[in-house]
C-alpha cells in the first residue's frame, strides 16, 4: 500500500480521520469531521490519573492540569477576561505556561505567547500591539517588563516562581488560593473563534502577530496523527496504542509553534507524558532520555546534533528513542543518516511548517526520510502546495519557484496588520517566501527563500531589524546583514557595516545587545574599508557582501563553539 492509498483508506467515511468540507476564513478547504470543537473540549477529552507535566521535582497528572487550569481560568474571569480577550505568557518552560495556555484558551480568549529571550523594547511593542488584559510572567520577564518606561496602565500583571515581588507585581500563586477547586467556567467556543497570537519575525520592523483559530490548531494536532498512522498503514505496522505511556522531552520554547504544537498540544490525545526543560542542555536532556524512558524528540537541528555527538562521545541509555524529530531549519542528509546509525532503536522524521500553517505543511520520516534525506517529505492531507513563478502562475514539477500553502491550519492573518496580509496572502493562498520545488512524486524540496531573514537554529531573525538597530550606533553609517552557513545552528547572522575608523566588535555587540535578543546579535562582523558597493538604482550588493563573508571565514570558523 503507498500512502496515497493508506490516506484514502484512514479518511473515507466513517473513519475516525474521515474528512469533510468547510468553510473557513471564506474559503473552503477540507478539515476533520471527528476532530475536538475546542482546544477546551481537547483538554477535556485528555483527562486522566496518567502523567502530563514533569519539571524537575514536580509531576502533575493530566487531572491535575485540568484542575490547576480551571482555577487559573477562575482567576482570569474574574479580572475581566473572556472570549476574545488576551492573555499574554512570557515565561521558560515552566508548568504555568501550559497552565496559562489552557485557562485562557478554555476561557475562549487568545493566548498570546510571547519570546522569553526579547528584550525590553520587543517585550513593549508586543504589550502595544496585542493589548493584554493579563500578563503570566517569571521574574526574568518581570525584570524585563521593569524596563519599560510606559507599560500599560491597565495590565494586571501575576508572576510565577518569583520570591521577592516588585510593586505591582501580584503572585500567582497568592491570587490563586480564593479559587482553588473552582469549577472551569462556562464558555461557548466555535471552531473558527481566535485562540492565538505567535508572533513571528519579518524581514523588516517588528514581529508580526499570527493569529490562528482553534480549527487552525486541532486541524495541526490531527494531521500529525493522521501521518503518523498512514506510515503505519503504508509499511505494515502495528499502529495501536502503546502498552507503556510514551514520554516526550520539550528542550525547544512554548512560545515556538514546534514547542507548544508539536511536542506539547499533541500529547494529549496521545496521552503522553512531557518532560520540560529549562533550557538546552545536551548532558541533561541525555540524563533526562535515561531517567524517563524517552521516546521522543522533536527539536531543530543544532540539538538535534549535540544529542547525536554526545551519545557518540559519552554513551549512555538512549534505547527509550524511537523517533528523533526535526523542526524550524533543515537537517543535513548527514545528520539524517547519524540519527538512524547511533541510536539502538530510533529513526529520524522532520517536516516543513511554519508559524503561519501551525507547524505543519509536509512530513516524512524514517526509511522514507532516509532514502530523501534532503526532502522535507509530503503535504498534509489538509493542505495544498504550489510552486508559482514570479507573475503568481503555478510552475510544472521539478521547477522551482515560490512556495506557497493554503488549507485548514492557515492563519487567519496578522493581528491588526493589514499591510501585511496583503503582502503574504494571494486570496488565501499563503506566500512562504521559501524558494523550492515538488518533485513528481510530490515530495517537496526548499533549496532558498526570498524573505531577508536569517534562521539561527530555528528562530527567524529579520535582517532589517538588525540593521536598523547597527545604524543606530554613532558611529556605524552602514550596514548590511546576512545570513552566514553554521555548522550546528544552520545559520548565523552575519554583517558587513562601514563605520569610518571604528573597528571594535566587542563594542559593538554590546550596543546591540542593549537592543537586540541575545540570540539576534551578529555573531560575524566585518568592518568594511569604505561605503558598502551598491547597485545602480542604489540597493546594497548584500548577496556579494554574503560570499565575500563566507570566503573570508575559515571552514572551522563556521562552527558554533
Amino acid at each position: 500500500m503507498n500512502r496515497t492509498e493508506a490516506l484514502a483508506q484512514l479518511t473515507a467515511t466513517g473513519q475516525p480521520f474521515e474528512l469533510t468540507e468547510v468553510v473557513q476564513y471564506g474559503d473552503t478547504c477540507r478539515a476533520f469531521l471527528n476532530a475536538p470543537v475546542s482546544l477546551r473540549q481537547l483538554y477535556d477529552d485528555a483527562r486522566s490519573d496518567a502523567e502530563f507535566i514533569v519539571y524537575e521535582d514536580e509531576r502533575l497528572t493530566f487531572e491535575d492540569a485540568w484542575q490547576r487550569a480551571a482555577a487559573l481560568a477562575a482567576l482570569l474571569q474574574a479580572h475581566g477576561v473572556g472570549k476574545g480577550d488576551r492573555v499574554a505568557i512570557s515565561m521558560r518552560n515552566y508548568p504555568e505556561w501550559i497552565i496559562g495556555f489552557m485557562a485562557t484558551t478554555s476561557l475562549g480568549g487568545i493566548a498570546v505567547a510571547m519570546n522569553a529571550l526579547w528584550q525590553a523594547e520587543e517585550m513593549a511593542y508586543a504589550l502595544r500591539d496585542a493589548e493584554p488584559k493579563v500578563l503570566l510572567a517569571d521574574a526574568e520577564r518581570v525584570h524585563t517588563l521593569q524596563q519599560i518606561d510606559e507599560r500599560p496602565a491597565d495590565l494586571v500583571v501575576f508572576a510565577v516562581r518569583m520570591p521577592a515581588l516588585p510593586e505591582g507585581i501580584i503572585s500567582l500563586d497568592e491570587a490563586l488560593t480564593p479559587f482553588t477547586g473552582a469549577a472551569m467556567p462556562a464558555a461557548q467556543i466555535d471552531p473558527e473563534d481566535d485562540a492565538t497570537i505567535f508572533y513571528t519575525s519579518g524581514s523588516t520592523g517588528f514581529p508580526k502577530g499570527a493569529v490562528s483559530c482553534q480549527r487552525n490548531i486541532l486541524s495541526a494536532l490531527l494531521s500529525w496523527e493522521l501521518d503518523y498512522a498512514a506510515r503505519a498503514l503504508e509499511l505494515g505496522l502495528d499502529a495501536s496504542p502503546a502498552t507503556v505511556q510514551p514520554a516526550t522531552l520539550l528542550a525547544v520554547p512554548l512560545f515556538h509553534a514546534t514547542g507548544s504544537h508539536a511536542v506539547y498540544l499533541s500529547s494529549y490525545r496521545a496521552q503522553r507524558r512531557v518532560v520540560c526543560m529549562y533550557k538546552w542542555d545536551v548532558a541533561q536532556a541525555a540524563h533526562i532520555i535515561a531517567e524517563e524512558r524517552i521516546s521522543s524528540v522533536v527539536a531543530p537541528a543544532a540539538m538535534t546534533g549535540d544529542l547525536v555527538r554526545y551519545a557518540r562521545d559519552h554513551g549512555g541509555d538512549l534505547s527509550s528513542l524511537l523517533t528523533v524529530g526535526g523542526g524550524g531549519a533543515p537537517r543535513a542528509p548527514e545528520q539524517v543518516r547519524s540519527i538512524a546509525s547511533t541510536f539502538a532503536n530510533a529513526l529520524p522524521n522532520t517536516g516543513w511548517g511554519m508559524t503561519e500553517t501551525n507547524a505543519i505543511g509536509t512530513g516524512i520520516g524514517g526509511e522514507d526520510y532516509l532514502a530523501h534525506p534532503e526532502s522535507s517529505g509530503r503535504t498534509s492531507a489538509v493542505l495544498d502546495l504550489r510552486v508559482v513563478d514570479d507573475t503568481g502562475q503555478p510552475l510544472p514539477a521539478n521547477t522551482r519557484g515560490e512556495l506557497q500553502v493554503r488549507g485548514t491550519s492557515v492563519i487567519r492573518g496578522y493581528w491588526r496588520r493589514p499591510d501585511a496580509n496583503a503582502e503574504t496572502f494571494d486570496g488565501r493562498w499563503l506566500r512562504t517566501g521559501d524558494v523550492a520545488y515538488l518533485d513528481d512524486a510530490g515530495y517537496l524540496y526548499i533549496v532558498d527563500r526570498i524573505k531577508d531573514l536569517v534562521i539561527r537554529g530555528g528562530e527567524n531573525i529579520g535582517c532589517g531589524a538588525v540593521e536598523a538597530a547597527l545604524l543606530e550606533h554613532p558611529e556605524v553609517r552602514e550596514a548590511s546583514v546576512y545570513a552566514v552557513p553554521d555548522e550546528r545552528l544552520g545559520e548565523e547572522v552575519g554583517t558587513t557595516v562601514f563605520a569610518g575608523d571604528f573597528a571594535d566588535a566587542d563594542a559593538l555587540r554590546a550596543f546591540l545587545s542593549e537592543r537586540l535578543a541575545r540570540f539576534e546579535v551578529p555573531r560575524h562582523i566585518h568592518f568594511a574599508g569604505g561605503p558598502l558597493p551598491r547597485t545602480a538604482s542604489g540597493k546594497i550588493l548584500k548577496r556579494q557582501l554574503r560570499d565575500e563573508a563566507i570566503a573570508r571565514l575559515e571552514p572551522q570558523s563556521l562552527a558554533s563553539s
